[in-house]
């Protein structure tokens, strides 16, 4: 399974009334959304599925994606702030899923993610806004074995 989790870019800071869900991309942070967009498009079968958080945030980042293609995005519920990483993880399939997933979401989630898929250990890893991180996975005797493929910011590229 190919799995790429990737943060939100640069959005409002909260407060003023607004709440987190509600929160948008500044503009530095759809400059960062594009160019990383461009960059998985480049590398991402068209069959990717892409799953976003319900924040509008996240949605903005996937829509930079989708509009350079055919693919459709779908929001999901479990990989919103805050999620749980074991839910998270049942909501890409990891690691059963037959086509690539980018999975659009929020710190600390990714960071844990990564790090359980990597480590075995959810730790509190750093997944900087607008950054990618490309996990592979292989089977072994039945076990799941990951590994990183890259990490990619849009400062970057």
């Amino acid at each position: 399974m190919e799995l790429v989790l990737w943060r939100h870019a640069e959005a409002e800071d909260a407060g003023n009334g607004i709440l987190d869900l509600h929160r948008k991309l500044t503009s530095k942070g759809e400059k960062q959304a594009r160019r990383v967009a461009q960059w998985l498009n480049d590398r991402l079968p068209d069959a990717t599925r892409v799953l976003v958080s319900p924040a509008v945030r996240t949605q903005q980042t996937a829509r930079a994606l989708v509009e350079l293609s055919d693919r459709k995005w779908k929001t999901v519920p479990a990989i919103a702030p805050g999620a749980d990483v074991e839910a998270f993880l049942a909501a890409v399939n990891w690691p059963h899923a037959r086509n690539p997933v980018v999975a659009v979401g929020h710190q600390p989630t990714l960071g844990l993610v990564a790090s359980r898929l990597l480590t075995g250990t959810s730790l509190p890893w750093v997944v900087k806004k607008g950054q990618i991180w490309w996990i592979s996975s292989r089977a072994d005797d039945g076990d799941a074995l990951a590994s990183l493929v890259a990490v990619i910011g849009p400062g970057q590229l």
